[in-house]
């Protein structure tokens, strides 16, 4: 069976490309901070027949990151690698002229370095793998300039462009930047707390997943939206 890292997933996005796969029979790696959440949400998606390992930690740990890419290599390798781990450097978000510089460099810790030292340690398992592929969850504030998101902006198109930059020295890869577009999650919640226009569920979007692992395109950056709807 194909073997999948998804970091951030105990909820939200995470949780639902997580339960997607399963429901395909993908054998699955689960990383969250939070054990409590996360073990809940392993076992549900063990339900479906597929093995989980769920391993709390922080992506930014280096030993963690190690962790992870062994247990995946303990479950057959790593077909699939989505780093979906996200902070934004401030709750609620502030102006660049009040973000803290720890702030702004927890989210690119998170963000991007992190998910390249993830990339680094899952690199000869996704060369091994017929179909190795790297998901980097992207963002609208990363190509678009929008009041208080600077900071987690910054970080996304970071990450976009070194998702660009693995995907011309990885031509063998798979590698796709996804801007999954406006969702109901709680990072957007601690993002904008007194927003409470509707958005839709995590799940609605996971089908632009599912499309790409289907139909496999060339490595780029793509909107889950113009999945969704054809294009």
């Amino acid at each position: 069976m194909p073997v999948a890292i998804i970091t951030g997933a105990s909820k939200g996005l995470g949780r639902e490309l997580g339960t997607a796969l399963a429901e395909r029979g993908w054998d699955l790696v689960l990383n969250a901070r939070t054990e409590s959440v996360l073990a809940q949400t392993a076992k549900d998606l063990a339900s479906y027949g597929t093995r989980v390992e769920a391993l709390p930690g922080d992506v930014t740990d280096a030993a963690h990151r190690a962790a992870l890419v062994a247990a995946a290599r303990a479950l057959g390798g790593v077909d699939l690698l989505v780093s979906n781990a996200s902070a934004l450097g401030a709750e609620p978000l502030v102006r660049l002229e009040d973000l803290a510089p720890d702030g702004l460099r927890r989210a690119l810790e998170v963000n991007v370095v992190a998910a390249l030292g993830l990339v680094q340690e899952a690199l000869p398992l996704l060369r091994a793998s017929s179909t190795g592929t790297v998901i980097a969850i992207s963002s609208d504030a990363a190509a678009e300039a929008y009041e208080t998101w600077g900071g987690y902006g910054a970080s996304k198109a970071a990450l976009d462009h070194l998702a660009a930059v693995l995907a011309v020295e990885e031509p063998d890869l798979w590698v796709w930047a996804v801007d999954p577009g406006d969702m109901a999650t709680d990072l957007y919640t601690a993002a904008v707390p007194d927003d409470d226009d509707p958005r839709p569920a995590p799940r609605s979007v996971v089908p632009a997943f599912l499309r790409l692992l289907d139909e496999r395109p060339a490595s780029g950056r793509y909107g889950a939206p113009s999945l969704l709807e054809g294009r």
